[in-house]
C-alpha cells in the first residue's frame, strides 16, 4: 500500500472513529431505534499531500488571480510535463508559481517593447539564453520540460523554499517574487494534479 493512499485510509478511519466518540453520547439520547451496524467500506482518496506541497509554509503575503480557460488549461499542461519528467508534486507548484510570477499562466509571445529582451512563454524563456527556439518556448509542454530541466540540476532543490529554487533557474531581477505564488500554485496543483 502506498504511502498517501495507507494516509488517506488512516485518515479516514481517524475521522470515523473521533466521529464516533463525538457523536456517541448524542447519539446515545436520539428517539430512532438501533440500526444493524455493518462493516463500511474505507474508500482511498486521491487527496494529494498538502505537507509535500509546502514543505516550508508560504513566505510572505500571498497573490492570487482568477484564472481563465486558457490559463487553467496552461496548468494543466505543467502538470503533464511535470509527469512526464518523472517529478513528483512539489516540482509542479514551484514549475505553477514560477508561471504565475512570469507570465500569470499566459503563453506569451512576443510583446514589442513591453517585451524583457526575447522572453516568450510560460516561463518568460529567452531564445537567446539557449532555452529553444521561440516555437519550442511557447509550447507549455517543452517550456515547463525545459524548466523542469534546470530544477533537475539545482543541488537540493527539493529542501529549498520555494522561491530560492525558481530563482536558481530562472536568475529573475526579482528573486523573491516567485514566493507569493505559493498557495494558489499548491492549489492548483493539488485540485488537478489527479484529475
Amino acid at each position: 500500500m502506498n504511502t498517501i493512499m495507507r494516509k488517506s485510509v488512516l485518515g479516514i478511519a481517524g475521522l470515523a472513529f473521533a466521529g464516533g466518540i463525538a457523536g456517541g453520547p448524542i447519539a446515545a439520547h436520539a428517539a430512532t431505534p438501533a440500526v444493524d451496524a455493518k462493516p463500511v467500506a474505507v474508500v482511498q482518496t486521491d487527496k494529494v499531500d498538502a505537507a509535500k506541497l509546502i514543505p516550508h509554509g508560504v513566505q510572505g503575503a500571498q497573490s492570487h488571480i482568477d484564472l481563465n480557460d486558457e490559463q487553467v488549461g496552461n496548468v494543466k499542461a505543467i502538470i503533464a510535463a511535470t509527469k512526464k519528467s518523472g517529478m513528483d508534486e512539489r516540482a509542479a507548484v514551484i514549475s505553477v508559481a514560477t508561471s504565475l510570477q512570469e507570465s500569470k499562466l499566459e503563453n506569451l509571445g512576443h510583446l514589442g517593447d513591453r517585451n524583457d529582451h526575447d522572453s516568450l512563454g510560460l516561463f518568460q524563456q529567452r531564445p537567446s539564453s539557449g532555452w529553444g527556439t521561440p516555437e519550442q518556448i511557447t509550447d507549455p509542454i517543452y517550456s515547463t520540460q525545459a524548466f523542469l530541466k534546470g530544477l533537475k540540476q539545482v543541488d537540493g532543490w527539493k529542501d529549498m523554499p520555494l522561491t530560492e529554487a525558481a530563482q536558481t533557474v530562472q536568475v529573475s531581477a526579482y528573486p523573491d517574487a516567485y514566493a507569493q505564488w505559493e498557495q494558489q500554485a499548491a492549489d492548483l496543483v493539488a485540485h488537478y494534479w489527479n484529475s
